[in-house]
């Protein structure tokens, strides 16, 4: 990979076959020092096949590294190659340049010379290791590939390489590969996050490469390495997440335990794993947008930095997110996240009464939710918002179906777990809702949202007559960070049915403080409760207060 220390990146190379040429870093097929006008995707074809012409390239490695994985018919890839057969004036029945394998792929069989141009514009050297070339022209050229939208092309990436082994003989050296490799296929359930393939990312190594030019070779954003340590029957597994930009730590983690519970330990690391990036990723883009002049940033930017005033739960930065998700849309009108996004602050609009028009909102939160599964039906924050579109109808069946959907699509993701709670805990399936709840708050003790899990778990008392339970879990809601004035009504309420009088009057003097418009009917529109007798008790309490 290296030749006298200094890395040779195969973005930069340049591939000649007789009077053509095919240039990495401007992404032209010259003819005759002519440019030959190829689209993105015949470009990125014609890169693969030439930097692996020493072997078949698969249709589905063409699929996986062209397309992004994406699904894409057998006449889709066909009608690529012909084009760019016809590019290189070869054709499907002589095949001088590419030969069609049949029923397993395509090989480039033209003499191929290569160089590769030095970063600082030196003179050009030859290229040490170009297998490396096609696993990084696959995952860069597609950024631009038909199809491919602006928040697709922009959107965080990342590789996860082979972890180190430490202390342990050969025959433990299948965990430091197996590990990875499951979180690959775990890691690629999570639509908003393009995960390179195994093929590319293991052929790196952490401890012999820096992060940057890890970056640089798969064309990725973050890095997820890793050591699997064993000695004697102790197991010790690090993760750490980086910034390949500027070699940044953003994350890590460790789990140490008995050998014998490597399983166990391979579960929770994985479960681990995924929530912490379903948290730490955006946090990170974010915090990336904010140093970037408004005028300048992208859909996906727009995007995070709205995620970080959606859920400060109050009316300026609930229109801070609006007009965030609305310049992404704007920017990219395929970007199905950004449409959730815009739906998740219509239905918070209602659900925290900033408006009047209930009905108007309700309607955005739900047309918004529409359009994003348009574009993007498997993504579980879209679906989660769909679901969510439902509780303004007080149509909770309605709702749990998409709720429910939202977590088998992503079995991890907290806050569909919560929301699935939230919603069964009203439906008069409480029991279940607790199990939810109690599982999202494992999963992600630092949610943006987790008052919203202690309250839902406070509901689920309440629908089973547990009232200082009840009234436990509603304080703990009502005082955990970022809790809106509906929570503090639960804790009012709760309190009340304990006949705790000072806790519900203060708690009760709060919300009034915070919105003194709201009442009973605010309340249950919020809190859609199936159950007459639940709906009753909590009714009554919050008579007795003054609502």
């Amino acid at each position: 990979m290296r030749a006298g220390g200094r890395l040779h990146y195969p973005s930069r190379m340049i591939y000649r076959f007789g009077p053509f040429e095919l240039n990495l870093a401007t992404a032209e097929l010259r003819a005759g020092g002519r440019v030959r006008a190829v689209e993105p995707q015949v470009f990125a074809l014609l890169a693969l096949l030439i930097a692996n012409r020493d072997r078949l390239v698969t249709r589905d490695e063409l699929i996986e590294k062209v397309w992004d994985g994406r699904i894409v018919s057998d006449a889709a890839v066909s009608s690529r190659v012909k084009s760019a057969r016809q590019a290189l004036g070869d054709d499907g029945t002589s095949q001088r340049l590419i030969r069609t394998i049949h029923g397993r792929g395509f090989r480039f069989v033209g003499e191929v010379s290569q160089i590769a141009r030095a970063p600082s514009g030196d003179a050009a050297s030859e290229v040490v290791a170009p297998h490396l070339a096609g696993a990084a022209i696959g995952h860069a050229a597609t950024s631009s590939a038909d199809g491919t939208t602006p928040a697709e092309a922009s959107r965080p990436s990342i590789a996860v390489l082979p972890f180190r082994l430490v202390g342990a003989d050969d025959r433990h050296a299948t965990l430091a590969l197996a590990l990875p490799y499951e979180l690959i296929i775990e890691l690629s359930r999570l639509r908003w996050l393009m995960v390179t393939a195994r093929g590319s990312s293991f052929r790196l190594n952490a401890a012999e490469t820096e992060f940057a030019e890890i970056g640089q070779l798969l064309g990725v954003r973050y890095c997820l390495c890793g050591s699997v340590e064993v000695v004697g029957r102790s197991l010790a597994i690090s993760v750490e997440l980086v910034d390949t930009l500027d070699s940044r730590l953003v994350w890590a983690d460790r789990l140490a335990g008995p050998l014998d519970d490597v399983h166990v330990m391979r579960e929770t690391i994985l479960t681990r794993t995924l929530v912490a990036l379903e948290i730490r990723i955006p946090l990170h883009e974010a915090g990336r947008a904010r140093l970037v002049v408004a005028e300048d940033l992208d859909a996906w930017s727009a995007y995070h930095l709205g995620l970080q005033h959606m859920y400060r739960f109050n009316r300026v930065d609930n229109a801070a997110a609006a007009a965030l998700f609305q310049r992404a849309v704007t920017l990219d009108a395929g970007f199905a996240r950004a449409h959730a996004g815009l739906s998740f602050v219509h239905f918070q609009t209602a659900f925290l009464r900033h408006t009047d028009d209930l009905d108007g909102e309700a309607d955005q939160a739900r047309r918004h939710a529409e359009r994003g599964l348009e574009l993007d039906p498997l993504d579980p924050f879209v679906n989660f918002t769909m679901g969510r579109s439902f509780w303004l109808r007080g149509d909770l069946d309605g709702s749990l179906a998409w709720l429910e959907r939202s977590t088998a699509l992503s079995p991890n993701y907290a806050q569909g777990i919560y929301a699935r709670a939230w919603t069964e805990a009203l439906a008069e399936r409480p029991l279940e809702g607790r199990g939810h709840v109690d599982f999202a708050m494992r999963l992600s003790p630092l949610d943006p949202m987790y008052y919203a899990m202690l309250g839902t778990r406070a509901l689920t008392h309440i629908a089973l007559g547990e009232d200082a339970e009840a009234a436990h879990w509603g304080e703990r809601a009502a005082r955990a960070p970022g809790a809106h004035v509906l929570i503090a009504m639960i804790a009012a309420a709760t309190h009340a049915v304990t006949g705790d009088a000072a806790r519900a009057a203060a708690w009760a003097a709060n919300v009034r403080e915070r919105n003194a418009a709201l009442g009973r009917e605010d309340f249950f529109r919020s809190f859609p409760m199936k159950s007459p007798a639940m709906r009753g008790r909590v009714s009554q309490a919050l008579a007795q207060l003054g609502f």
